[in-house]
């Protein structure tokens, strides 16, 4: 069988890793695959630097362009990461007839849907199981294993650093500060951590799924996503008193015909499997109509793990082009001309649980005040918990609500936080728990 060619863009940490793999594991996959996927080229700005990899001669390139113009190359492998020359040379290889594989998730988040349309229009497969979840089968999960489901809903902690950070701070009661130090020191957060500690990351991965769930096109602008940032420890300990724990969490649902696709700080219940995920690891629950619940777990990020997904996606492709085939699973999941150009509502819609901390002076009638406002704008409070008193006169009040509209409980907050007997800028973290009325 005439063996399958690959051109590797990008030999950074996931980069190295998937040579690695290629090299190293040859034996495995071809007997699992039936030929040889072979590393005719790779490229990258640095030739020099030792990877730990043995490349043949001639292998290694500065010249990115030769690859995804070289016609013997079947595959261009994109690791080079970012939404400039990537999506350059990703645009390039698919007009050159090249089946092509990512791990991009900012790249598709954002343009996804450009470059589908592209892949389709020249009839080659673009692949990114890499991109949502690492080592987890996400996105096969969604295209091909639930593919007779109707989606209801997905829940997922999509990002390692957070998860960490969260970690951190819940077990040893570290500020975020301190946990994000650490987390940089042991290399699962970057020197600027944003994209990850801002929710942005997990906003491109929910995304991603949502439009492969519902099947609609890839929405990113309409994500409501927060960060993690003002997670403290007393908010930790809080949570604990009612009966929950903190992670950042990607939310989607289907109700009613209606999207939810958001991003933030999250309060689940001790009981929920997503509670006990803890480290760098990533998981994610999908409730669909015949399955019921699964949950997805493993190392969303990393060299091998990632290597390993993007591999996979060069063995599905190479099994296509033994049998002629390409564009067998349609990249949304949804055939083309049924993918639909789906709103998501907007955050301000949403209803559900919230946790207050309010930092009240203590004075006679605050709470009453707090509790009236709360009252006028609907929202009603189910569990209230004040810690103890403070030199300065201001005490930290906690409310867990009944289910109200975020319009509603933003505008109570603002009238809140203008009261002259509240010190601080209210505190609020929504709250998912199927158990609360």
């Amino acid at each position: 069988m005439k063996e399958i060619q690959v051109g590797l863009l990008g030999c950074g940490t996931v980069g190295t890793g998937v040579a690695k793999l290629l090299i190293e594991s040859q034996q495995v996959i071809r007997a699992r695959l039936g030929t040889t996927l072979n590393l005719r080229r790779v490229a990258d700005i640095d030739i020099e630097t030792d990877r730990g990899v043995r490349f043949d001669e001639g292998v290694l390139t500065t010249d990115a362009n030769a690859l995804v113009n070289d016609p013997e190359i079947d595959i261009i492998i994109e690791m080079i990461g970012g939404e400039g020359i990537a999506k350059e040379l990703i645009l390039k290889a698919i007009d050159n007839g090249k089946q092509v594989i990512t791990a991009n998730k900012a790249l598709l988040a954002s343009q996804g849907n450009a470059l589908f349309k592209a892949a389709a229009e020249k009839g080659v497969d673009l692949a990114f199981e890499a991109a949502v979840g690492g080592c987890m089968p996400t996105i096969k999960s969604m295209r091909e294993s639930l593919v007779a489901n109707r989606i209801h809903s997905m829940t997922g902690i999509l990002n390692g650093t957070c998860n960490y950070i969260l970690t951190k701070i819940t077990d040893e009661r570290r500020s975020f500060g301190d946990a994000l130090s650490e987390a940089q020191e042991k290399g699962y957060a970057e020197a600027d951590p944003t994209l990850d500690v801002d929710g942005i990351d997990t906003a491109h991965k929910i995304a991603i799924l949502t439009a492969l769930a519902y099947g609609m096109a890839i929405n990113l602008a309409e994500v409501y996503i927060e960060g993690i940032s003002k997670i403290t420890p007393l908010d930790v300990e809080f949570a604990e008193h009612f009966g929950y724990r903190i992670k950042l969490l990607a939310i989607s649902k289907k109700m009613d015909g209606e999207i939810e696709a958001r991003v933030h700080p999250t309060m689940i219940p001790f009981g929920n499997l997503l509670s006990n995920v803890n480290g760098t690891v990533n998981a994610l629950m999908v409730s669909g109509d015949a399955v019921g619940d699964i949950m997805l777990y493993g190392r969303g990020a990393g060299m091998m793990p990632t290597a390993s997904a993007v591999i996979s996606d060069a063995v599905d492709i190479a099994r296509n082009l033994m049998v002629g085939a390409t564009r067998r699973v349609p990249a949304l999941s949804f055939q083309s001309d049924q993918v639909q150009d789906i709103k998501i509502m907007p955050m301000s819609e949403i209803v559900t649980h919230y946790y207050f901390r309010f930092a009240a002076l203590d004075r006679p009638g605050v709470l009453s005040k707090i509790s009236g406002i709360l009252g006028s704008h609907e929202i009603s409070i189910q569990s209230m918990q004040q810690k103890g008193r403070k030199t300065d006169g201001s005490v930290p009040v906690v409310m867990v609500s009944h289910r109200a509209k975020e319009a509603d409980v933003q505008k109570a907050i603002a009238e809140i936080d203008n009261l002259d007997v509240v010190g601080e800028r209210t505190v609020l973290i929504r709250i998912e728990d199927e158990e609360l009325d």
